[in-house]
């Protein structure tokens, strides 16, 4: 029987020679993860179903990232059931303060995730993963306690939808553009509970960082998962990083598809997710004057280092607008680094922004950038729902590190064009 990528990596896991959309099966994974939100709520139901010991220390990961540096004494009560657990249970991957970073940059970067893995996670954008040719998605913590203790997972197999790519973005156009250009036209449910896999001759013009991208907010669209096929930008990536074997799985020529989309990548222009969804989305030639209060540059959908190096492009020698305030929040510990080493953080203060530990911080309207009623940023995070970073009656635009410079330095929803002249 013909099978996707995605169908493919389940049957092995599940020890089955094939699976079939719709069929209930039990896996093996490769990865467990869990946050300081969503862990405490699996330890205690890990703790409640009578488990004595995780079932693979090197396989489970948390990773303090949300409220971390801890916001408040909730929070630290948060990130302390997670250190005491990780302790008691001699847990490999436990990241905290000062070696942590937003959990879905630092797993690729750590080498903790290879081509072929099933990984599960406390966390809707677990699904980005699917960047470098894995299995992953999101999972309620009552799920990731039960894959603590036993290492398997149930799961329904997916149907999917095939996007052929082709031809290569134009400059200051990421991957932040092609996957909010897809998710405007397929809509918020438009791969609902489906797998999203990308493939054809522009893949190769997508760096990884523009997969993860995509992939991160696959959710967005409604999907189970986004998966792009593997590539020698993808083992390359992945050889520089892990060590253990992988396997790469490529769909049948004859799988079956619900939907098939080409997309010309040479066609995609900046494009901005107008508030409360991220369906909701414009191009330059349809976007009048917005005027904005902040700008935030990271989050695990945006805060690698090419990213910050395309904003830093565009912010130096110039100032960010008296009115804004400019957020830049690199995704890990080494992006940080190499970010200070090579003098994009002095460009970032010279232009007006601060810069921040790793956090996801305002992403979820957690700190380090809450919105009061009536203001508006441009964010490249992944969500723009009503509240989602403060005040209900605030309002948050989606869009590329690119575009969120520009409209730093404008005071207003800017494409780069607009201050390179």
């Amino acid at each position: 029987m013909a099978m996707t990528m995605t169908q493919k990596i389940l049957a092995a896991h599940a020890g089955l020679d094939t699976v079939e959309a719709g069929q209930l099966v039990l896996v093996n994974v490769d990865r467990v993860l869990g946050n300081d939100i969503t862990s405490p709520v699996a330890i205690r139901e890990f703790n409640r179903i009578g488990a004595k010991e995780v079932f693979d220390k090197d396989k489970v990961t948390m990773v303090m990232d949300h409220f971390a540096p801890n916001k408040d004494i909730k929070a630290a009560v948060q990130c302390k059931m997670c250190r005491d657990f990780c302790n008691e249970h001699e847990v490999t991957h436990f990241y905290d303060v000062g070696r942590m970073g937003i959990e879905h940059a630092l797993l690729p970067e750590k080498g903790l995730v290879v081509p072929g893995d099933v990984v599960i996670g406390a966390d809707s954008h677990t699904c980005t993963y699917g960047a470098i040719g894995a299995f992953s998605t999101g999972v309620g913590s009552t799920d990731m306690a039960c894959g603590m203790a036993t290492g398997k997972a149930w799961f329904k197999v997916p149907s999917a939808i095939k996007f052929v790519l082709k031809g290569k973005l134009n400059k200051y156009v990421s991957g932040k553009d092609v996957i909010l250009h897809i998710i405007g036209k397929i809509g918020v449910d438009g791969a609902l509970y489906k797998s999203m896999e990308f493939v054809g001759e522009g893949v190769k013009s997508l760096t990884v960082y523009d997969r993860l991208t995509i992939s991160n907010m696959a959710i967005e669209a409604g999907a189970k998962n986004g998966i792009f096929e593997v590539d020698k930008q993808t083992e390359e990536y992945v050889k520089e990083r892990a060590e253990r074997p992988y396997v790469a799985y490529k769909a049948d020529e004859d799988a079956v598809y619900d939907e098939t989309y080409e997309i010309d990548l040479s066609e995609i222009k900046s494009t901005v997710a107008f508030p409360h969804l991220p369906e909701n989305t414009k191009t330059f030639d349809e976007i009048g004057e917005v005027v904005i209060d902040q700008v935030v540059i990271g989050s695990c959908t945006n805060g690698h280092y090419n990213d910050l190096e395309e904003a830093a492009e565009i912010l130096k020698g110039k100032k960010v607008a008296k009115r804004v305030r400019a957020i830049i929040i690199p995704a890990t510990q080494d992006i940080y680094l190499k970010a200070v080493e090579n003098g994009l953080v002095k460009t970032f203060i010279e232009a007006g922004c601060i810069v921040s530990t790793p956090t996801c911080g305002p992403c979820l309207g957690g700190y380090m950038g809450i919105l009061a009623a009536g203001e508006r940023a441009v964010a490249t995070t992944n969500r723009n729902f009503v509240g989602r970073m403060g005040d209900v009656k605030s309002e948050v635009y989606l869009a590329s590190p690119a575009v969120a410079a520009a409209s730093a330095i404008t005071g207003k929803i800017s494409q780069p064009a607009e201050v390179l002249k």
